[in-house]
């Protein structure tokens, strides 16, 4: 090798080694053949499940193909729990998950289930749009986990297999499955009911051995778990509205690199096919239900619930982020 030879090379190495640090901070897209999975326990024709199709399509296209989305519905990777744990540690990428399971992680978050707080979707993502949303935004954040949007869970009703429930005198004696929600378990039993928690997935089974009496969804949940095949009476409490919170986990996000835009971007449009989605789908269960003979679909005292529940607030405004409590509620009545 000659000197010349010699010196060419050198600079050339030098040349890369100098450009190192640029390279380094520079924000690059995704690597082309990047895969994230999405889990969540909805069935098939959920609107959950319709829109985390969406978000996979979109994805596609938004990032030109680099980006690939695999969905994972129907609880395949294990319970909402499971899914979150799975999200921390990076072995989950994204979830749609369930509000009383993710408030676990974030405790505040089950304060939007207050009971009767919300009318609907609406009047719960303009709250989340604002203070408060940016409030929770940060305690997801320091958890490891980044909240992509706020997808609608519904207002949720109850249902049972003993008789029609207008008043909360109706809920004596009965035993109602909720999901492991410190706010939902806190409104049946000021209703007089007692409570236990199973896993979403076991529940038509526990309902169809009678191990509970009823439970509590939306319609659209109902519905398309074939939960009224086994609960005949439905009764319209909408005693809260929950939130399906679209999570990310921080290690997917520094993968995404330049993508992670792209990414946003189709969460929040998935996020308005959903919310649209779920609207309809509770307007067209409903009128089925009351068009079916088979079941019972029952009004009930609302004011009767409101008084009975009245207490549930007061108690969270007892806990150590009381003051975030406040602020919902002060949000919602804006």
């Amino acid at each position: 090798m000659n000197l010349l030879s010699t010196r060419r090379g050198f600079l050339r190495s030098a040349a890369a080694v100098l450009a190192a640090p640029a390279l380094a901070t520079s924000i690059r897209p995704a690597r082309a053949g990047t895969t994230l999975t999405l889990g969540h326990g909805a069935a098939p024709g959920n609107p959950r499940t319709v829109a985390a199709a969406k978000f996979a399509e979109l994805v596609s296209e938004k990032t030109s193909g680099r980006v690939t989305i695999n969905v994972a519905g129907a609880e395949t990777l294990g319970s909402d729990a499971a899914m979150l744990t799975s999200l921390r540690t990076g072995a989950l990428d994204f979830t749609a998950n369930s509000q009383g399971a993710t408030s676990a992680i974030v405790p505040e978050l089950a304060a939007l289930g207050l009971p009767f707080l919300f009318k609907d979707a609406d009047a719960a993502i303009k709250v989340l749009d604002g203070p408060v949303g940016q409030e929770l935004q940060k305690r997801f954040e320091a958890v490891g986990v980044v909240p992509l949007d706020w997808w609608d869970n519904g207002i949720r009703h109850l249902t049972n297999s003993k008789r029609n429930v207008v008043a909360p005198a109706d809920l004596s004696g009965m035993k109602i499955r909720t999901p492991a929600d410190p706010m939902t378990i806190d409104i049946f039993q000021s209703l007089g009911a007692s409570t236990e928690q199973i896993a979403f997935g076991e529940l038509y089974i526990a309902l169809q051995q009678g191990v509970v009496d009823g439970q509590e969804n939306p319609l659209a949940n109902i519905e398309s778990s074939k939960l009224f095949e086994v609960n005949r009476f439905i009764s319209l409490t909408g005693h809260k509205w929950e939130s399906t919170p679209f999570l990310m986990s921080k290690i997917a996000q520094a993968r995404l690199g330049g993508d992670l835009e792209a990414v946003q971007a189709a969460a929040k449009e998935a996020g308005q096919l959903q919310r649209k989605l779920s609207g309809d789908k509770a307007t067209e269960v409903l009128e089925a239900f009351r068009n079916n003979a088979a079941i019972e679909v029952a009004e009930v005292d609302r004011e009767a619930f409101v008084k009975a529940t009245a207490s549930v607030a007061e108690t969270w405004k007892q806990k150590p982020f009381g003051a975030f409590v406040g602020l919902i509620e002060e949000a919602a009545k804006a």
